[in-house]
């Protein structure tokens, strides 16, 4: 998956896609340890997973900015957008057969 780097999400996509998240729940939690190894395969194996997720800051709450463009650079995913200390991730499959979303479409 990694390599595929996505395109800037634009302003409506990000709209569509937190509209899609809003009855998720965190599935990664950032914590004492900080953006270790195993939290960056967490978010890769999500967002494998499920396409579009959200975590969580329970601790580095002020660094969070930060982390994530850290988490975009290294999980080749998008934010599309925070609340508070929760952030939406979108990763685009490679394989049309396997997506879910169609940010295109709204589906």
């Amino acid at each position: 998956m990694k390599g595929i780097f996505l395109k800037a999400l634009k302003g409506r996509e990000k709209k569509i896609l937190r509209g899609f998240a809003h009855g998720l729940r965190p599935v990664v939690f950032i914590g004492r340890q900080g953006l270790s190894a195993n939290v960056v395969d967490d978010i890769d194996r999500a967002l494998q997973d499920h396409e579009l997720i959200k975590i969580k800051f329970i601790d580095f709450k002020d660094e969070k900015e930060v982390l994530l463009s850290e988490i975009e650079e290294k999980t080749d995913c998008r934010c599309a957008g925070t609340v508070g200390n929760v952030a939406v991730l979108y990763r685009e499959p490679v394989d049309p057969e396997k997506r879910k979303i169609n940010i295109l479409n709204g589906k």
